[in-house]
C-alpha cells in the first residue's frame, strides 16, 4: 500500500451544509462573472474567448518527407514566424503531417502558403513534398463552434433525463445543476487566462463532464442509501453523513488525477498543456460542487417523503426500520 493513504482518517465528521449557503453565493457570482466574460464581446463565433483556428478560419497545408519520417517536434517552432496559432498534426502514415495555421490579415492566402512552404521546408531540409491546400473559412468554424455547444449542452440534459429516471427528478436537478456550475466555469477560466479555445478545449471540458458526473453520483447514491437507513435523521446531518462517507474515495480519485495531469501539463508542450490545466481545473471544481452544491441543494429541492426509500425488507415488513441516530 502506498504510505500515504494510510495518513487519511478512516472517518471524518466535517460540517459541508452549514457552509453551503456561503459558498453557493459565492459560486453564483463566480457563474455570473463567467458567463459575462466568455459572452461579451457579443463578436461571433467565440465571444470573449480566444478561439483558435479550428474556430475561427485559416489555411491548411499536407506535405510528406517519404520515405523518411516527419520530424514533428522541429515544427513546433513555426508559430514563431508571426501567423498565430500553428497546429501540427501528424497522420497514421509517419511520412506525412498537416499543418493549420491562421492568415495574417495583411498579406494574401497564397502569400501565406508560400511563406509557410518555406519556413517547413527550412525546418525539416530537403526532400519535402507537399500536397492539398484548403482554406476553411470563418463561417464553416463558426457553425463548428456552434454545434460543440450544442452538443455539450445535448449531452448534459441527456445526463438530466438518465438520472432523472434512475435516482429521480430532484437528485438530477441536483447533480446536473452542479455539472453546469463545473462547465460554465471551465469556460471562465479560458475567458480570464486567454488560453486557445479549440477542439482539444471542447473536448476537455467533455471530459470534465464525465469526471464530474460520476464524482456526482457516488456521492448522491449514498446520500440515497442513508435515506434508507435513517429515517429520523435530519436531512443535513444526513447529508454530512454521506458526504463524509465517501471523502477519502473522492481525495484519492482527484488527487491521481491531479498527479497525472500535471505531469501532462509540465512534460506535454504546449499542444497538451491548455488540455492539461483545464482538466486540472475541472477535477477541483467537480470536486467541490459535488461537496458544496450537489449534495446540499437536496435540502433546497426536498427529496419527498422518507416511506418513498424504503428498501425492498421493510415493505415487506410494512413497518420502517429506524436506526438508533441519537446514539450516533
Amino acid at each position: 500500500m502506498w504510505p500515504l493513504i494510510k495518513l487519511l482518517p478512516q472517518k471524518t465528521n466535517f460540517k459541508y451544509v452549514a457552509f453551503a449557503p456561503f459558498l453557493g453565493v459565492i459560486s453564483l457570482l463566480a457563474c455570473l462573472a463567467s458567463l459575462y466574460l466568455t459572452v461579451v464581446p457579443f463578436t461571433p463565433p467565440c465571444g470573449g474567448l480566444n478561439c483558435g483556428v479550428d474556430f475561427k478560419g485559416g489555411s491548411m497545408l499536407e506535405f510528406s518527407t517519404s520515405p523518411r519520417n516527419v520530424d514533428l517536434p522541429a515544427l513546433r517552432s513555426l508559430a514563431d514566424i508571426g501567423f498565430g496559432e500553428v497546429q501540427v498534426q501528424g497522420f497514421t502514415d509517419p511520412t506525412s503531417a498537416m499543418v493549420r495555421y491562421e492568415t495574417p490579415e495583411n498579406i494574401s492566402s497564397t502569400q501565406a502558403q508560400e511563406t509557410m512552404r518555406a519556413a517547413i521546408s527550412e525546418r525539416l531540409g530537403e526532400g519535402v513534398h507537399f500536397g492539398r491546400a484548403d482554406v476553411v473559412g470563418a463561417k464553416v468554424s463558426g457553425e463548428l463552434f456552434l454545434l460543440g455547444v450544442v452538443a455539450l449542452g445535448a449531452g448534459i440534459t441527456l445526463m438530466l433525463v438518465y438520472i432523472w429516471f434512475r435516482f429521480g427528478f430532484t437528485f438530477g436537478a441536483a447533480a446536473v445543476t452542479a455539472l453546469a456550475h463545473d462547465v460554465i466555469l471551465t469556460f471562465g477560466l479560458f475567458a480570464v487566462t486567454q488560453m486557445d479555445f479549440t477542439l482539444t478545449a471542447v473536448g476537455s471540458i467533455l471530459t470534465i463532464v464525465g469526471y464530474s458526473i460520476n464524482d456526482k453520483i457516488v456521492v448522491l447514491d449514498r446520500v440515497r442509501e442513508n435515506l434508507r437507513k435513517y429515517k429520523k435523521m435530519p436531512m443535513k446531518d444526513l447529508i454530512d453523513l454521506s458526504v463524509n462517507e465517501t471523502l477519502s474515495r473522492t481525495i484519492i480519485t482527484g488527487v491521481t488525477g491531479l498527479m497525472a495531469l500535471g505531469v501532462m501539463a509540465y512534460y506535454g508542450g504546449e499542444a497538451l498543456f491548455s488540455f492539461a490545466v483545464s482538466m486540472f481545473f475541472g477535477i477541483v471544481v467537480g470536486t467541490y460542487s459535488s461537496i458544496y452544491i450537489a449534495a446540499p441543494m437536496l435540502t433546497v429541492l426536498g427529496v419527498g417523503r422518507r416511506d418513498n426509500f424504503q428498501s425492498a425488507d421493510d415493505k415487506k415488513a410494512k413497518k420502517p426500520r429506524d436506526e438508533a441516530y441519537s446514539a450516533s
